[in-house]
């Protein structure tokens, strides 16, 4: 095998000594024309216009609802529950019978308040009559001064047993309402700890309400962007598992300081506007609007081409990895000329330009991984592809094809366009096919058309 090889080279290399042209001063062969025919070939792009629109600096994180006042409901005095009123997820306003409590000991302790309170008036009114008598009588010398100080002393008594029969009359009326236990405050029921029958002993939570004054969530940020968030700016939120935004709220508390141990810097936000997937305790995203830009020029992620190169730090004799980013721009359609960037406010897979594009420049979005500046182009149609923004690929207009104008075909095959000989059945999949499956099966077509014009231009 390896003999047929070299005979079949050596008629080759006879003519490339023979008929190839010769450098003047040193008779070999002149390649050059192949290199040059290399550098014409065009690479198929594809590309898309600039254009102006809005674009926000945003904090994301995340972060659990919670309710802004949770109460907790507890009887305050213990006994049995013979009735419970309300059940989880019921609406109570404020004041509310939620529960009973077997209230016997505290309708009797109350029956015995009242009597003491009737026997102690009475004393009272027996020991001011005779007090008064015992006045009358010393001002007329008729009675001691002791015996004056024995009555006044028992008038005292007695106002002070009033004053004890009132208290206990108050407590024991108190003790009683207290077997009732009503709302505090409007709200739901999240909560319920005991059935009818238990024992509610005093203090233990027996309902817990979610008040009526609406949701906040907590985050917690790295310093970075804890410096950048600020009262007042709103939020919009989502729930992590909903496309649609479910809630719009606003920074309305930050703490003044990180955490020690975490580093992180507390933020709550408070909601203003809540859809009907956001309760208590379910997980949102949120997204802090820092800072909106209109009539912004901004272009997609995918079109920026990053150079990456290590410097030397002299003061502190480190390496640092200083990074640039520029763009293809197409000229007429066949000449890429590479534009640097500065670059703004990235939001997503949009990113805002601040210097070296102009709205209506046709930049190089699909293709530019081996580009050149000034290096030949040749931009594929546009029907094929979706724009950055659109997300979904563009139909076709049949009116067009049936115009003057030449089809994509056609053109295609004059540009040696790849995608040129796509048949119907190919393009409705592409259109069914994600962004990033889009891409990679067009950078298989465009790798399979160079590859097939490299074998043309051989033979």
């Amino acid at each position: 095998m390896k003999k047929i090889l070299f005979l079949l080279l050596i008629p080759s290399l006879l003519v490339l000594n023979c008929g190839g042209d010769k450098d003047s001063s040193s008779g070999r062969p002149d390649f050059s024309r192949f290199s040059s025919f290399s550098a014409n070939r065009s690479t198929s792009v594809e590309t898309i216009k600039v254009e102006l629109s809005t674009i926000a600096d945003q904090v994301r994180s995340y972060g659990t609802i919670k309710v802004q006042d949770l109460v907790s409901v507890s009887p305050q005095v213990s006994n049995r529950l013979t009735r419970i009123y309300v059940d989880l997820g019921d609406q109570v306003e404020r004041g509310e019978l939620m529960a009973k409590i077997y209230d016997k000991t505290f309708r009797d302790q109350l029956s015995q308040a009242e009597a003491q309170l009737t026997q102690s008036l009475t004393a009272l009114r027996r020991d001011s009559a005779q007090f008064e008598r015992q006045r009358q009588l010393l001002v007329k010398e008729l009675v001691s001064d002791s015996e004056y100080e024995i009555a006044l002393a028992t008038y005292r008594n007695s106002m002070a047993q009033v004053e004890s029969a009132r208290a206990s009359l108050t407590q024991a009326l108190e003790n009683f309402n207290f077997t009732e236990v009503r709302a505090p405050v409007s709200g739901v029921v999240l909560s319920r700890s005991l059935e009818e029958g238990d024992l509610a002993p005093s203090g233990q939570t027996l309902f817990e309400l979610a008040s009526d004054s609406g949701y906040e969530t907590r985050i917690f940020l790295p310093v970075q962007d804890w410096q950048s968030v600020q009262i007042g700016q709103s939020v919009r939120l989502r729930v992590s598992n909903e496309a649609s935004v479910s809630a719009s709220g606003v920074v309305s508390r930050k703490s003044p300081q990180l955490d020690p141990t975490t580093g992180l810097g507390e933020v709550v936000i408070t909601l203003t506007q809540v859809g009907s997937t956001i309760y208590s305790g379910v997980l949102a995203e949120n997204l802090i609007n820092i800072q909106t830009k209109e009539n912004a020029v901004i272009i997609p992620r995918s079109a920026l081409v990053e150079v990456v190169e290590t410097v030397v730090n002299p003061e502190s004799n480190t390496i640092e990895l200083k990074r640039s980013y520029s763009v293809f721009v197409s000229k007429g359609d066949s000449t890429a000329e590479r534009r640097t960037l500065e670059l703004g406010i990235e939001q997503g897979d949009r990113i805002e330009v601040l210097s070296g594009l102009q709205p209506g420049d046709n930049i190089v979005i699909t293709g530019q991984q081996g580009l050149e500046d000034g290096g030949r182009i040749s931009v594929a149609s546009g029907a094929l592809f979706q724009t950055a923004e659109q997300n979904s690929i563009e139909s076709v207009d049949d009116s067009s094809q049936n115009s003057r104008q030449p089809t994509m075909r056609e053109a295609g095959n004059r540009s040696g366009n790849p995608f040129a000989n796509l048949s119907d059945e190919e393009r409705n999949k592409i259109r069914s096919m994600s962004p990033e499956e889009r891409r990679a099966y067009f950078q298989k077509l465009r790798s399979a058309g160079n590859d097939s014009t490299a074998s043309s231009s051989n033979r």
